[in-house]
């Protein structure tokens, strides 16, 4: 009978002929070990490791049972920086009744007044929250990544969607049913005053997100939108077309045309049909208007974070 490693092998030849090509997953499992142990480097002993080893190595060192399927899932629900903030306890329990769910891009979670059926914890997902007037106009108020979730209205008892969800990056999430996360919510002080301090961060987004809208120049707000999406999207290059950007930020296409040409033009983004790259982080932060920094300093200072997340 065949070990583990045996059965890895022959499962995944690349990752032995290529052990690189195994980092990536690894990556994405690596941060829940910064929630509930200290924090790893996987990626850095993948890179020294044969391929199917580093896999091995690297699942040991993040949870003695993390080879079942299950543990395995839940290790990378960990990645999400509500669910790191948890007492340990709350934070196995809550992700062990949930599943690791894809979130694909341009894939629409709910509408706007429709009944909230789950809640999402991205990982390397992240979801635009919109407002609607009409069928033909409608602006961002939110965007929901790794920072946060998506449903958090279900704190206050209210389970219909106050805007359109919108998928905006692929990748991973933790879903829990809407009946199920009402229940951790009651068994689970931890969690219950977790939301309450991100349940305070979005209603101070949203009021410094109407106050954007109506002051600030669209090569700001630009700007602003271009970190949000890159801290979510976890690189400084995504995809974005000038049209996807108008309709988030509510303006028309020329105007994001000129912005974009702007920033381009002072090296701190390089855009090419529909591909950003962040040349100059700093420089981008200069740009935007003072609204990223706020909401960044409001998360670190109720969330104990200091990345950058606004």
């Amino acid at each position: 009978m065949r070990g583990p490693t045996e059965a890895f092998k022959s499962a995944h030849p690349t990752c032995v002929q290529a052990p690189h090509k195994v980092v990536p997953w690894i990556q994405s499992v690596r941060g829940f070990a910064s929630g509930v142990f200290a924090w790893v480097p996987m990626w850095e002993i993948a890179q020294t490791l044969p391929g199917a080893r580093a896999f091995h190595c690297a699942m040991d060192r993040l949870h003695p049972r993390a080879k079942e399927p299950r543990i395995a899932a839940a290790a990378m629900g960990g990645g999400n920086l509500l669910l790191a903030a948890l007492p340990s306890v709350e934070r196995r329990r809550l992700i062990a009744r949930g599943e690791l769910v894809e979130l694909t891009s341009g894939d629409v979670i709910c509408e706007q007044g429709e009944r909230i059926s789950h809640v999402y914890f991205p990982i390397y997902s992240f979801v635009s929250l919109l407002s609607s007037m009409d069928e033909s106009s409608r602006l961002e108020v939110g965007l929901v990544g790794a920072e946060g979730m998506l449903g958090i209205s279900l704190m206050l008892g209210v389970d219909i969607a106050p805007g359109r969800a919108l998928v905006q990056g692929t990748g991973s999430a933790v879903r829990l049913g809407a009946e199920q996360f009402s229940r951790e919510l009651v068994q689970s002080p931890g969690l219950e005053q977790t939301l309450k301090q991100y349940l305070y961060i979005v209603m101070s987004q949203l009021a410094r997100t109407a106050a954007c809208t109506r002051f600030h120049v669209i090569e700001a707000r630009l700007a602003r939108w271009l970190l949000m999406t890159r801290d979510r999207a976890h690189s400084n290059d995504f995809y974005l077309t000038h049209e996807v950007a108008a309709s988030m930020l509510g303006v028309r296409r020329e105007g994001i045309t000129e912005s974009a040409s702007a920033l381009q033009r002072r090296k701190l983004i390089r855009y090419k049909r529909g591909n950003v790259t962040v040349l100059d982080g700093p420089g981008l932060e200069a740009a935007a208007c003072k609204c990223y920094s706020a909401a960044t300093q409001i998360y670190a200072r109720f969330m104990k974070y200091r990345g950058c997340y606004c």
